[in-house]
C-alpha cells in the first residue's frame, strides 16, 4: 500500500453501505475496486457504478486486495470471516475491516490469527439508499474504531483520515452499548416523528413535515448543545390539564400512539426527577400510568 492510496480495494456486499462506501473509496484505490456478493447480479450493478469488477469467490479478494471491507449484515459477518480465513492469507496480509456498528473487532479474530490487521470501523450516519449523497456526507462524518492492536488502530485512523472523517475509539466490550445509543437516537427518532406526523394529519395539517421541520431542527440543535436543559413544554411546566387533554385527543384520534407517548413522557419525568432532586407531581405521574 502507498502512503496516500491502496493498490486495490475489495468490498464484500452489495447493499446500501457497500454502494456508498464504494463511491467514497473509488479514488483511494490505484486499481478498480473488486466486489463479491451473495447476489452476483446486485454485486455487478454496484461494481459497474464505480467502474469496478466482480470476483467469483472471497479468496480472490484476499489475494489481490490490500484493503478488504465487509459491508454485510451483523449476522453474516461470522460466515464471511470463516470463508476468508479458510484460504491462505497472503503476505503482506490485507487490512480487513467490517463496517457494522453493533459488532466489535473480536468477530474478526480468525483473520487476525491468520496474520491480517483487523478493525471494526463504523461510519456514524444513516444509509437510506442514496449512495451519491451518502458518499458526500461521509466527509466530515464520525467513524467509530475498534481495533485488534495498535498497528490496526493506526491503519484504521489513516483510512478514516483518507475518507475525510473524524475518528472516535470505542472498546470492544462497549460496542453493544455504543450501538444501542445510536439506535435509540436515530431509529427511535424516525418512529417518533412518523407518529407525530400521523397525529398532525389526523388534526387536519396538510403538510406535517413542513410544520415540524423548524421545531424539530431547533430542538435537535438545542439538545446537542444543552443536553436535557433543552427541555421545554407542558411536562416541564407541570401542566396536568394539558397532558390530560393530549391523552384524551390521542385516545380518540390516534390510539396507536398512546403507548409511545406515555412511555416517552414517563421517561422525561424520570430525567426531570433525577436532575431536580425531587419527585414529580403524583397526579401527573398517575395520569401517565
Amino acid at each position: 500500500m502507498t502512503k496516500d492510496s491502496y493498490q486495490r480495494v475489495g468490498i464484500i456486499g452489495s447493499g446500501r453501505v457497500a454502494r456508498a462506501m464504494s463511491l467514497a473509496l473509488a479514488d483511494q484505490s490505484l486499481h478498480p475496486l473488486s466486489f463479491w456478493g451473495r447476489n452476483e447480479g446486485r454485486a455487478r450493478t454496484v461494481a459497474a457504478s464505480v467502474g469496478g469488477s466482480v470476483v467469483h469467490d472471497v479468496a480472490t479478494l484476499m489475494r489481490c486486495c490490500d484493503l478488504v471491507l465487509l459491508a454485510v449484515s451483523d449476522d453474516a459477518i461470522g460466515a464471511v470471516v470463516e470463508a476468508l480465513s479458510s484460504s491462505p492469507i497472503p503476505a503482506p496480509a490485507p487490512f480487513c475491516i467490517h463496517l457494522s456498528g453493533g459488532s466489535g473487532v473480536s468477530v474478526l479474530e480468525p483473520l487476525r490469527a491468520a496474520g491480517a490487521l483487523t478493525a471494526a470501523i463504523h461510519p456514524v450516519m444513516t444509509f437510506t439508499g442514496d449512495p451519491a449523497a451518502e458518499a458526500a456526507r461521509i466527509k466530515g462524518a464520525s467513524f467509530t474504531i475498534t481495533a485488534s492492536d495498535a498497528a490496526a488502530c493506526e491503519e484504521a485512523r489513516a483510512l478514516v483520515s483518507r475518507l475525510g472523517g473524524v475518528a472516535e475509539y470505542v472498546e470492544d466490550d462497549y460496542r453493544p452499548l455504543y450501538h444501542a445509543a445510536l439506535s435509540h437516537a436515530a431509529n427511535h427518532m424516525v418512529t417518533l416523528l412518523a407518529g407525530a406526523m400521523e397525529a398532525l394529519n389526523a388534526a387536519g395539517v396538510r403538510n406535517p413535515a413542513a410544520l415540524l421541520a423548524p421545531l424539530t431542527l431547533a430542538t435537535l440543535d438545542n439538545s446537542l448543545s444543552k443536553g436535557f436543559d433543552a427541555l421545554s413544554g407542558p411536562l416541564l411546566r407541570g401542566d396536568i390539564q394539558t397532558i390530560d387533554d393530549h391523552l384524551a385527543a390521542l385516545t380518540r384520534a390516534c390510539p396507536d400512539l398512546l403507548p409511545a407517548y406515555r412511555a416517552m413522557a414517563t421517561a422525561t419525568l424520570a430525567r426531570m426527577e433525577a436532575r431536580d432532586g425531587h419527585p414529580a407531581s403524583y397526579a401527573l405521574r398517575a395520569l401517565l400510568k
